[in-house]
C-alpha cells in the first residue's frame, strides 16, 4: 500500500440554512482501501458523498491524488416502468462505444441478453448491476457506493457486495462504500468511519464497532449480533 493518501479530507463541514450537517470531519484513504461510512439517519453519509464529488459547498479541504477517476453509483435511481429506454441505450448516454460498453457488462455479470431490455423493467439486482456499469464506465480507480444494495433483497445483497470485492482485487480499486449492514461492513471494509454528523471512531471495524462504539454511535439504543464468518480478503497495512 502507497504512502501518501489518494484521499485526505481535513475539517470538513457542511451547514445547510443555518443547520449543522458534518462538523470537523478528518479522514485518510490509501490506494487499494474499502473503507466503509456508518451511522444513523441523518449522520451527513450522504452528505459525506456530495462534498467529495464537489457538489455542494463546503468549508474545509478535500484532497484527491493526483490521476484519480471516481465512479458514483447513487442510492437508487427512479425510473419509469414504461421508460423506453434499453440498458444498452441508456449505457450509451455516457459512452458511446459499444465495445466499451460490452466489456463492462461482462464485468458485472450481467448476461447479454439484458441489454436490450427496457431499464424500467428489469429487477432490482439488474438495475444496480447496470448502475455499477455506468460507474465502470471511463475506467475510475474510485468507486464511491451509496448503500449499494438499498431496495435488493439479502440473496442480492450477497452477490452485490460479492461483485464490489472480486472488482477491487481485480481493478486495485479504492473503494467508499456507505452501508446500513454492519456484518457486510466487518466482512468487506478496511477502515470505518462511524459518523453522526462529527467523527464518533476510525479504524478497523474489529476495533472500533465493539459495543461501547456501537452505543455511542447509535445512542445506546443498538443491538447487534454479528455473524461468525472470517474475513476473506486481507491488506498490509
Amino acid at each position: 500500500m502507497e504512502d501518501s493518501p489518494i484521499l485526505e479530507v481535513s475539517g470538513l463541514s457542511v451547514e445547510f440554512d443555518g443547520r449543522v450537517v458534518l462538523e470537523n470531519v478528518s479522514f485518510k484513504v490509501y490506494k487499494g482501501e474499502v473503507m466503509a461510512i456508518v451511522g444513523p439517519n441523518g449522520a451527513g453519509k450522504s452528505t459525506i458523498f456530495r462534498a467529495l464529488l464537489d457538489l455542494i459547498p463546503y468549508q474545509g479541504k478535500v484532497s484527491w491524488g493526483e490521476k484519480i477517476k471516481i465512479g458514483y453509483v447513487p442510492q437508487k435511481l427512479a425510473l419509469e416502468r414504461d421508460m423506453p429506454l434499453t440498458v444498452m441505450e441508456f449505457l450509451k448516454l455516457k459512452d458511446s462505444s459499444g465495445s466499451n460498453i460490452h466489456k463492462v457488462l461482462k464485468r458485472v455479470g450481467i448476461h447479454e441478453h439484458i441489454q436490450d431490455i427496457p431499464v424500467g423493467v428489469i429487477s432490482g439486482g439488474e438495475l444496480q448491476r447496470v448502475l455499477i456499469a455506468w460507474a465502470l464506465l471511463g475506467n475510475p480507480n474510485v468507486l464511491l457506493f451509496d448503500e449499494p444494495t438499498s431496495g435488493i433483497d439479502l440473496g442480492g445483497e450477497e452477490t452485490i457486495y460479492n461483485l464490489l470485492h472480486k472488482l477491487q482485487g481485480s481493478d486495485e480499486l479504492t473503494i467508499l462504500l456507505i452501508s446500513h449492514d454492519l456484518n457486510v461492513v466487518y466482512q468487506y471494509a478496511d477502515n470505518v468511519l462511524c459518523l453522526n454528523k462529527q467523527i464518533v471512531c476510525f479504524g478497523q471495524p474489529n476495533s472500533v464497532l465493539d459495543p461501547k462504539g456501537l452505543a455511542e454511535l447509535y445512542g445506546g439504543e443498538a443491538k447487534f449480533f454479528r455473524h461468525d464468518h472470517e474475513r476473506n480478503h486481507h491488506h498490509g497495512n
